[in-house]
Parts: C-alpha cells; sequence; structure tokens
C-alpha cells in the first residue's frame, strides 16, 4: 500500500486484510483508552474507525489532505487512527487520555498532531471543514477536505447553514461522511428526534451516497463516486452499528441502544474484551501494520500556536485615511474603507458578512473584489466558525454582523475559535443604542461582555472613524481574534485643541492605549466609543457654566486593558466617572472597577454611567437622553 490509491478502485485481499488488521489495533486502543480513563465515547468510535482507518490508510497517509471530526468526543477513534499511522506514541495516548496535564483531551484538540480544529460543541466541525475545502478553492488547488460527523448531529442548526454554503460555493471538494449508527446520546434517533439525513442534504443540493460502514470495499467505492462528482459537495451516510466489533458493546448498538455511547466499561469488562480473539491481534496481522506503515509518505508537523498580539510581518497595512471636520461619517464607512485597502494590499484579506454587506460597510470590498466577498446568507454560527477555518489556512477573515447577533447567537463558535487560538477579526456594527429605531432586540448593550472570559480574544471600541481606521489596519496585521464594537450613527471627529484630527495621520495605535483626550486635575472621565464626544460635550459646557471645574478626558478603547494615561489619571483626581454604550455590569465601569481593586487603587468618588435597562426605539441621540448617557447626564454626574 505504498503508492497512493485510486478511490473506486477494486482493493486486493491483501490490501483488505492490512484494514482490517488495522482496526482490529485501533479498536483495541479505544477500549484501552475508555477503561484507563474511566471515561469517554467508545461507541461512536468504534461505529466510526472502519471509516477512519480507511481514510487515513489509503488517502490521508499519502497525501495529508486535511480532515475535520466534528463530532470530536470520538478522540479514542481519532487518536488510536492517528497512533496507527504512527502521528502520535500509541502507548502515551493510551496511558493519559483524559489524565491531567495530557494533551488527548476528551474532545479532539490542536494539542495534538494530525488535528487540524479542535471540536465539541456538535455542528462547529461541519463548518469548519466547509471553511477548509473554500480555502482549497480559492487557492485554486485540487485538494479534498474530509468531514466526519454524527447523526444525531445534524439535529443542529449550524449544520443546515454549513450545508447551504458549501451548495452555493459548489464545493465539490467536501466529503463529508455521517457515522449512521442512529444512536445519539441518551437513546435512539427515532426515540430522541427522528430525522431523514438523506432528504434533508438532497434538499441542501448535497451529493448524497450511501455506504456500509463496516465494508472496506463498499466505502471505497462509494469514495471513488465521490470523487467523479464535479458540481456539488458530497455526503457519504455511513450505515454503521454503534460498539461495532466489540462483543460487549456491539449487541447493545444492533438493538438501538445508547448504553455505549459516553459510557466507559468497568476495568473487568474492558480487560475480557481484550483478553478475546476479536481484539487480540495475531502475528500476521502485526506483520501486516508493520509492513503498511513503511509506505506512509505523508506525516503531521507540530501544531504551531501564534502568540497573541504578534505581529505580522506579511500584511501590508498601508496609507490611513484621515477624516476631517468637513466629512461628517461613521466608524463603520471607515471600517468599510480600511477594508478595502488592506484588500487591495493583502490578498489574503476577506471578508464575510450574513446578508448585510451595505449595513456592516463590506460593500466596497465586495464592489472591487466580488470572489472574496464571502456572502454566508443569515447564518451568523456558520460565518463565525468558517472565519475560524479560513485564519488557519493562510487567509485574514473579516466578519461582520450587527453587534447583538455576533455576540450572543455565535457565542458559541467564537469561543470555540479562541480555545483554537484562530486569527478571526469580527466586527461588529449597530453596536449599543447607536442602533436606534430598531429597538431592544437590535441595541446591543451586552456584547462586549460575552467575550470578556475569552483569553485569545481582544476587545476594541473605537474612539471615532480616524481611530477607527488606525485599528483596523492594526487588528489585520496583529495575530489573535478581535471583536471591534461600533454604533451605527455618525458623531464628530474628535479635534486636538488646535482643531486638528486628534488621530491625525501620524497617531499610531496599540492594544490597550488609551489616550488624554483634554487635560484637567479635579475629575477624570473615561469614556468608550460614541461617548467621548458626548464627554467633550459635557467639558465645554461646564467650562460656561463651571469653570473653576477641570475635568480630564481619557479615551479608553478596550475594556481588558487598561494603560498607566488612564490610571495616573484616576490616581491624579481620585474621582472618576465612567461613560459608555453598554451595561456596566459587564463593561467600561465594571472592567474599571474590578482593576481599581486589583491594583489597591482608592477613589473618593466613583460614578458610572451606562444603559441601566432596555430601551425602545428612538434616535440615538434621543436614546441617548432618556438612558441617562449623554452629555446633559455626564454634566449632571460632574457637578
Amino acid at each position: 500500500m505504498t503508492d497512493l490509491l485510486t478511490p473506486g478502485t477494486p482493493l486486493t485481499p491483501e490490501q483488505i486484510e492490512t484494514l482490517k488488521a488495522i482496526a482490529k489495533s485501533c479498536r483495541r486502543s479505544i477500549v484501552e483508552m475508555v477503561k484507563n480513563s474511566q471515561s469517554g465515547h467508545p461507541g461512536g468510535s468504534l461505529s466510526s474507525i472502519d471509516y477512519l482507518t480507511l481514510l487515513y490508510a489509503n488517502i490521508i497517509s499519502k497525501t495529508g489532505e486535511d480532515v475535520v471530526v466534528s463530532n470530536g468526543h470520538i478522540s479514542p477513534g481519532v487518536y488510536s487512527i492517528l497512533a496507527e499511522m504512527d502521528y502520535i506514541p500509541k502507548d502515551e495516548a493510551i496511558k493519559t487520555f483524559r489524565k491531567i496535564g495530557s494533551i488527548y483531551e476528551g474532545h479532539v484538540t490542536r494539542h495534538v498532531k494530525g488535528i487540524t480544529y479542535g471540536t465539541g460543541p456538535l455542528g462547529i466541525g461541519v463548518s469548519v471543514a466547509g471553511s477548509f475545502a473554500l480555502a482549497e478553492k480559492l487557492k485554486n488547488t485540487e485538494r479534498k477536505v474530509f468531514g466526519i460527523m454524527g447523526d444525531g448531529e445534524a439535529q443542529e442548526g449550524q449544520v443546515y447553514e454549513a450545508m447551504l454554503l458549501a451548495n452555493k460555493y459548489k464545493l465539490n471538494n467536501y466529503i463529508l461522511f455521517i457515522d449512521y449508527n442512529k444512536v445519539q446520546l441518551t437513546a435512539s434517533l427515532d426515540e430522541i428526534m427522528p430525522i431523514d439525513l438523506i432528504n434533508i442534504f438532497k434538499g441542501g443540493h448535497w451529493e448524497v451516497l450511501e455506504a456500509d460502514g463496516h465494508d472496506f470495499q463498499n466505502m471505497w467505492t462509494v469514495l471513488g463516486q465521490a470523487y467523479q462528482v464535479k458540481d456539488k459537495p458530497v455526503v457519504i451516510i455511513g450505515h454503521t452499528i454503534m460498539g461495532k466489533g466489540v462483543q460487549l458493546m456491539e449487541p447493545e448498538g444492533v438493538s438501538k441502544k445508547a448504553t455505549w455511547h459516553g459510557n466507559a466499561p468497568k476495568p473487568e469488562q474492558a480487560d475480557e474484551s481484550l483478553a478475546l480473539e476479536e481484539l487480540t491481534l495475531t502475528p500476521e496481522e502485526t506483520a501486516r501494520i508493520l509492513e503498511f506503515k513503511k509506505g506512509i509518505i505523508w506525516k503531521p508537523q507540530e501544531t504551531e500556536f501564534i502568540p497573541n498580539l504578534k505581529k505580522l510581518d506579511n500584511i501590508q497595512t498601508g496609507t490611513p485615511r484621515v477624516y476631517t471636520t468637513e466629512t461628517l461619517t461613521d466608524s463603520r464607512s471607515a471600517y468599510g474603507q480600511a477594508l478595502l485597502d488592506l484588500a487591495e494590499l493583502n490578498p489574503g484579506v476577506l471578508a464575510l458578512t450574513a446578508d448585510l454587506r451595505g449595513s456592516v460597510m463590506t460593500k466596497f470590498l465586495a464592489a472591487k473584489y466580488d470572489h472574496r466577498h464571502i456572502e454566508v446568507g443569515i447564518a451568523e454560527q456558520n460565518m463565525i466558525s468558517v472565519s475560524g477555518g479560513l485564519s488557519l489556512r493562510g487567509f485574514v477573515p473579516f466578519c461582520s454582523t450587527f453587534g447583538a447577533f455576533m455576540s450572543s447567537r455565535a457565542k458559541d463558535q467564537a469561543r470555540v475559535n479562541d480555545i483554537n487560538r484562530t486569527n478571526v477579526k469580527m466586527v461588529a456594527t449597530h453596536c449599543g443604542l447607536s442602533v436606534g429605531e430598531d429597538g431592544p432586540t437590535h441595541q446591543a448593550i451586552d456584547d462586549a461582555g460575552s467575550f470578556l472570559g475569552m483569553f485569545n480574544t481582544n476587545i476594541i471600541e473605537p474612539a471615532d472613524p480616524n481611530q477607527c481606521d488606525r485599528i483596523i489596519r492594526y487588528i489585520a496585521s496583529h495575530w489573535g481574534n478581535f471583536y471591534v464594537r461600533m454604533g451605527r450613527h455618525k458623531y464628530p471627529v474628535i479635534l486636538k485643541e488646535d482643531g486638528t484630527p486628534f488621530y491625525d495621520e501620524n497617531y499610531v495605535y496599540e492594544y490597550g492605549k488609551c489616550d488624554l483626550i483634554t487635560e484637567g486635575k479635579d475629575i477624570t472621565i473615561a469614556a468608550t466609543g460614541a461617548m467621548i464626544p458626548e464627554a467633550i460635550k459635557a467639558r465645554e459646557n461646564l467650562k460656561k457654566s463651571k469653570p473653576e471645574l477641570s475635568v480630564e478626558i481619557i479615551a479608553v478603547t478596550s475594556i481588558k486593558k487598561f494603560d498607566d494615561t488612564l490610571m495616573n489619571s484616576i490616581k491624579k483626581t481620585k474621582k472618576l466617572i465612567t461613560v459608555e454604550d453598554h451595561n456596566t455590569l459587564s463593561g467600561l465601569g465594571g472592567q474599571l472597577a474590578r482593576q481599581l481593586q486589583m491594583q489597591s487603587i482608592s477613589l473618593d468618588k466613583f460614578t458610572m454611567i451606562g444603559v441601566a435597562e432596555y430601551q425602545l426605539s428612538g434616535k440615538a441621540e434621543q436614546l441617548y437622553h432618556v438612558a441617562g448617557i449623554d452629555a446633559e447626564a455626564i454634566e449632571k454626574a460632574c457637578l
């Protein structure tokens, strides 16, 4: 089996016997893993291991093409086949599976060589596999991408979203295998949620094939048919049995019982199974596996985890745009123009939107580089996962939607990207009360808080269009996931005392940098985004009504990082007002209070101004007034 085999060609008896030996060895490893850990998911690992064996032995070990296992709980099966390919040490995987300090986690993880994306929450891997296939299309390669999912997983809405995108972009290089053992976590599919896999995917305009998931020749023949499909993605529905190949478990799988989905056998049960002929390799089978290993051509490299915020020297940021007082615009338009500039200089820069190009302003890029504008439809979860996959394949994806949808509907997907340490630029518009008349369902006043607990995701809010331009260029050229939030309405450019733009052509953005907008000695106002112009207006009013009161304004760009500019100002005045178009519980006020406590900085007075309850419809300025976060409210707080 040294040479690359052509899918669909008849396998020789010797080749089939070799595949059987590898699968048998994998089954033994699966049982040993869950025995040692006394936890894990043996049932699906055993039902899918024959396909995994065929795929890795006949294809992946020769080509190194991408495999994404969406049902990441079948990690015993995945680790076992990686071990048979000599990609990972078998003994270590068996002995340390699910143990403290081990990289062999309960769900597949990028820490393990050969794992391209770590999964767990169901549905996400189906999107990521599609994004890998899309990446190959964008690069004009002929490489295939293989996805694997469980049957109950099709109940997840994200699978539907991913299915539609794969059809839209005619990803004929995407082959998805469904482990159709007809059992899910607590019972059979028929009992929990009946689904019609064939018609689901036919309705999504996929090529639907069926195979016996335990017959190597049949699966190989069907793979050959999949390779011949030229105009659509392919799904192979593999008819399998949960627990296949282990006498202790297989009868329960035949009866469609979920006994062994997520339960490990007791040590004595496992030992009895391991002693049986079905899991004991003969000398001939061992020799077959050793001979096979001589023909392995491709081996994976160690996964490189790029440090968060690392400067990417291969990204050209171009010349920043400067918006003057003559141009009243919004940050979202500045984002769109900066994105276009980046796209013109960097072929790897992409835009993804959820049917909102005209609202989130990716329309500028779309008009000039339509093939690099990925329209996912109304499917934010798929958009975030696809962006994660694209970022691990050399692209710089900017994905945009409204803040309410990015931070709520797609939080799970953003969290899994965070775990995988991807490089996704989430730019959310229409945040806060700035969205105006759309009302409380669209007024994202808790969105920034959704990303606070993510260790590899950075939160930013620009002060005005000029700073927004610099921020967009910065995040393109620095590794990491970013959440950039901005409102919808237009507000003035921030100016220096001489009337020129504060964020001029000489300004350089740094993550976490706070900017001293106006100096003062009595009160510090820490403000974000659209609240900075409101704070400036309040200060101007106070200069007339109470000229002896000296107010210092600090523009804060991130609620996850505060610098000495802000801290020194607070120490000086000992009176602090925070202002934000967001709630204070998980926004600037709450986070700054935490930071002051950690640094043992005491204040004489601390007032938080933020959105304290849901608002109704109205223009941004009206809503700011009603919610008590406008210049008038700030002025009163100062007094």
